[in-house]
């Protein structure tokens, strides 16, 4: 690196999951570079088996399949190693605070370690990208349409800019859907057995299943929980979840369970 100054290594690191939950989500792939003072380069790179399913809408981002982590070593198995990678180095990524190293601290404490970050540093590019390249409407205006946003931050400006950024990005982007319907299924995905709009709750054989939490709430049926764990439920209703999963939650709590639509037999 020729334009940052090292007194120790500092590790770069980037994770491919099961999922987009740092808290609750396992790694299936993770590969790091270590740049030392004076630029010599190690890399470690392992698949993981997470011990669970990947979700087809995950392998679809990043094609890792359960055969491909069949015979790969559980995290716990390959936890020494990592953090013998790791040492006393700095840390860097991308969007690195907010997902990779809480799930990798995650990951850890499962298998009884900890990642102690006290003294070290931790540079996330994704903090110095948003910080120092506009993101907004005006930004927008600028690269696809070529110009200044005028009156930017009254409504009408604004909205006559949206229309013509988003017609400008399907002329610049010939991939994309040419439907609204496309681009929100594009940019929206949803597993077809979710229940609530952020698939929290999936269809296991016509049975409402948790699809997050923590390992003795996940996969279970909302009936056992809604029985034997209410306060997980009530705590659910008292965070920023979405309203429709959080009237599924309620009518729960209250011995109400969803049932599945069967299409009409012809």
């Amino acid at each position: 690196m020729q334009h940052l100054t090292l007194t120790r290594p500092l590790v770069f690191v980037d994770l491919e999951t099961t999922g987009v939950n740092p808290m609750v989500d396992r790694i299936v792939e993770l590969s790091m570079i270590k740049v030392w003072p004076g630029g010599r380069r190690e890399t470690l790179t392992l698949r993981i088996n997470p011990e669970i399913p990947i979700p087809p809408e995950s392998t679809r981002f990043h094609g890792i399949t359960d055969t491909d982590v069949l015979r790969a070593p559980t995290f716990a198995e390959a936890a020494p190693e990592i953090l013998r990678f790791i040492a006393d180095a700095d840390m860097a990524g991308f969007n690195v605070q907010r997902f990779d190293l809480p799930l990798l601290r995650r990951e850890l404490a499962r298998a009884g370690l900890a990642l102690d970050l006290s003294g070290r540093a931790v540079v996330d590019a994704q903090v110095i990208y948003h910080r120092n390249v506009p993101r907004d409407l005006a930004a927008a205006y600028r690269l696809y349409c070529g110009g200044d946003l005028l009156g930017a931050h009254h409504a009408h400006a604004d909205t006559e800019a949206c229309v013509d950024v988003l017609d400008a990005q399907l002329a610049a982007h010939p991939d994309l859907p040419r439907t609204p319907q496309g681009l929100h299924d594009l940019f929206n995905p949803r597993d077809p057995s979710a229940i609530d709009p952020e698939g929290r709750l999936v269809w296991r054989s016509d049975e409402a299943v948790m699809a997050f939490g923590s390992d003795d709430i996940r996969g279970r049926p909302l009936r056992d929980v809604a029985q034997k764990d209410r306060g997980f439920l009530e705590w659910m209703l008292q965070k920023d979840f979405h309203p429709d999963l959080k009237a599924i939650i309620q009518d729960a709590l209250e011995g109400k369970f969803p049932v599945r639509a069967t299409a009409p037999r012809s």
